[in-house]
Parts: C-alpha cells; sequence; structure tokens
C-alpha cells in the first residue's frame, strides 16, 4: 500500500475542474483545494475528505482512491437545489466524460468512476450541499 500519488492525483481532479467549461460556465471560477475565511457567496465546488486502501495485486502496487467533492450553495442562493445539482452534474461530467491525465505526477490512472451522491440542507439550513463520492486506482508500478 502506498500513499504516494495522492497529491498527484489531487492536483489532477483540481485541474480538470478547473479547466471544465460547462462547469465553469456555472460557478466561474469558484473550485477550492482548500476553503477561503469567508465560505463564497452563490454556488461553489470545495475538494473533500478521501480515503485510500491498498490495490496491489502480483502484477505490482497500486491504491484505491475514495474522494469527495462537494458542491455548495451560500445562505444567500435562494434557488433551492437546482443549482448545486446542475453544477454537479458538471463536476461529474468533468470527471467522468474528459478523462483525467491517464500519467499522474506519480502513478498512472487506471480509472475512474462516480460512486454516490448525497444531496441535503447545508448547516444552518440555508445553503444546500450535494456531496460527490469517486473512486480513482492508481497503479503505482
Amino acid at each position: 500500500m502506498s500513499y504516494r500519488a495522492a497529491a498527484a492525483l489531487q492536483t489532477a481532479v483540481y485541474a480538470r475542474l478547473r479547466d471544465h467549461e460547462a462547469l465553469a460556465d456555472l460557478i466561474g471560477d469558484a473550485v477550492f483545494d482548500a476553503m477561503p475565511v469567508e465560505p463564497p457567496t452563490g454556488t461553489y465546488v470545495a475538494l473533500g475528505p478521501e480515503e485510500a486502501r491498498d490495490a496491489s495485486d502480483q502484477t505490482g502496487r497500486g491504491a484505491q482512491h475514495d474522494f469527495v467533492v462537494s458542491v455548495l450553495s451560500g445562505a444567500d442562493a435562494g434557488e433551492g437545489f437546482q443549482a448545486v445539482k446542475e453544477a454537479a452534474v458538471a463536476v461529474t461530467e468533468a470527471l467522468e466524460e474528459a478523462p483525467l491525465p491517464m500519467p499522474l505526477a506519480k502513478g498512472i490512472l487506471a480509472g475512474l468512476w462516480f460512486l454516490r451522491a448525497k444531496a441535503r440542507r447545508a448547516e444552518g439550513g440555508a445553503g444546500r450541499r450535494v456531496d460527490l463520492t469517486f473512486r480513482a486506482l492508481v497503479d503505482l508500478g
């Protein structure tokens, strides 16, 4: 088991979301790897928790990374779930339809899949959020 591809995978996911035209049309450049001190207004995307597991086999070392991408709206958003769900669709399309660079800075991305989504009211009840969980399989050689 190795966690050595985690930063490279996160860098590639972040870059893909920042560069995706349909997502940018919905939220501008509001994709965050680290949240700003003051929560943004409007709809935005934040990279979230990650869990990694060994995926080594007889052919080599590997790691399975389950990671969360959250789409959130601030308390100022009055359109309910519509805007966050539209942005969540764009996030899914960005990661599924246009593959990340297969060779990462460390390791090779062998696959990337959508696992699940959970839509709910954000803390305090005024905003909305959709947490999207994806699975990446990285071949570490």
